[in-house]
């Protein structure tokens, strides 16, 4: 029957990737029935409720924040940071993605600076795929990095009890994957013909279908705009304190009424309410933003990718152990490239660490080759399916960010696997310094 498991569970993934978006969840779903009705015994203890938790409550404050004009205000800000120097877009933007992610928690925040970052490539006649590859790569290589993103707080729960600590795990992703985006950026401005010289370009323009660059509009925040992001960073470094109070390391409230998963989507749920509060604005129009509706979205996708690569993984842990556990232990560096193809079909950082991550300690891989290793989980570029990358390719009316007729043979792969494989060698030798 391991053959005809195996058949469901990508069978199920390939028809979610096909399908695109929300459907990616649901056809988890149908693959979660299919390996129940093939044998696999199925319990709602494999849904990862407390990832999708996370996931809801900080899409909320943020989707609060965006009503309130926050989204808008930060975008501007990145704006402007992006115009300073336009020939350098390709090292700025991911720089942009990668910090509002960090601090948002979700990659759904690249959206809203992609039309920018095509604004200013063509302002500065750099070739916008490049720029727009490094910028969606950072913007899902942030998540491992971001203190209130669910794959991060889940990583440190399962890496407590072998002594690394939620502050430990920061400490070394932070910097390995902000560091991990130079030589990302580097190699990308090497990538593809230059935008003048670039034939599918010139056709384009030729047929009228390249907009001219469009000049930095007036922007007037909307009253509670700063407000609303104030509060929302106040939210998340409460979550930080909070976190470092209550760890093991520190251990300043021993015995926490309210742990920290729980806290965090207090604290998140918290701050969105306060923005509806102090901004006045009605908390039915929460429902409309785009951040809440790709959010709610992305958390169907998590709940039945994870609930289908779960049952299957916890069917076959026996099996799984033996015959992987040598070969880690032997070659632990292959756990990042396990991680990697993982992430290509479960579309979710937080999924696929969910999915294999305990699994590996348990057989025995390092907590050091644990952390090494998270960042391959942000692999969500191999398949061009996934929404960011989609929405560069539609933004780009130069035509240099187009899928080849390889599927596989896009822009997005070389930045993708360098960044990948810088940071988990920054990684592990941060992780040396700092576990």
């Amino acid at each position: 029957m391991l053959v005809v498991h195996i058949i469901i569970l990508f069978g199920a993934i390939v028809l979610g990737a096909r399908m695109g978006s929300i459907a990616i969840g649901f056809a988890g779903g149908l693959g979660v029935l299919l390996l129940g009705a093939t044998g696999i015994p199925v319990s709602a203890e494999a849904i990862p409720f407390d990832v999708i938790g996370i996931i809801m409550c900080v899409i909320a404050a943020i989707s609060a924040m965006q009503l309130a004009g926050g989204m808008d205000y930060l975008v501007y800000l990145a704006e402007k940071f992006l115009r300073s120097n336009p020939k350098r877009v390709t090292v700025y933007a991911p720089v942009v993605t990668w910090l509002m992610t960090v601090l948002a928690g979700t990659g759904h925040t690249a959206f809203s600076t992609l039309p920018v970052i095509v604004e200013v490539a063509k302002e500065g006649k750099v070739r916008p795929s490049r720029p727009l590859s490094v910028a969606v790569i950072a913007s899902q290589m942030a998540i491992v990095a971001s203190p209130i993103s669910a794959a991060v707080v889940f990583m440190a729960s399962i890496l407590e009890d072998h002594g690394v600590g939620y502050l430990q795990l920061l400490a070394v992703m932070l910097p390995a994957t902000l560091l991990a985006i130079f030589p990302t950026a580097w190699l990308a401005n090497r990538l593809g013909k230059d935008l003048g010289d670039d034939p599918v370009y010139q056709q384009r323009v030729a047929d009228g279908l390249v907009a001219q660059p469009q000049a930095s509009a007036e922007f007037a925040p909307k009253a509670g705009a700063r407000t609303s992001v104030g509060i929302f960073v106040a939210a998340i470094l409460i979550v930080m304190a909070y976190a470092t109070l209550i760890s093991d390391q520190i251990g300043l409230i021993p015995n926490p009424t309210v742990p920290r998963n729980e806290a965090i989507m207090a604290i998140m749920l918290s701050a969105a309410a306060i923005i509806l509060w102090v901004t006045k604005h009605a908390a039915a129009e929460v429902l409309t933003t785009q951040v809440f509706r790709s959010g709610m979205s992305a958390c169907v996708c998590v709940l039945g990718v994870a609930w289908l690569g779960t049952t299957f993984i916890n069917y076959y842990i026996d099996d799984i152990q033996a015959v992987a556990g040598t070969v880690l232990q032997a070659q632990p560096w292959l756990l990042a490239v396990v991680l990697f193809f993982a992430a290509c079909l479960l579309y979710s950082q937080a999924a696929t660490a969910k999915a294999l991550m305990p699994a590996a300690l348990a057989i025995g891989v390092s907590p050091l080759t644990a952390v090494a290793a998270f960042p391959a989980v942000s692999a969500l570029f191999v398949l061009p399916t996934y929404p960011t990358l989609l929405a560069a390719v539609e933004m780009d009316d130069t035509g240099s960010t187009r899928i080849g007729k390889y599927v596989f043979d896009h822009p997005f792969i070389a930045p993708g696997v360098v960044c990948i494989s810088t940071a988990i060698l920054l990684g592990y030798g941060i992780g040396v310094l700092v576990l």
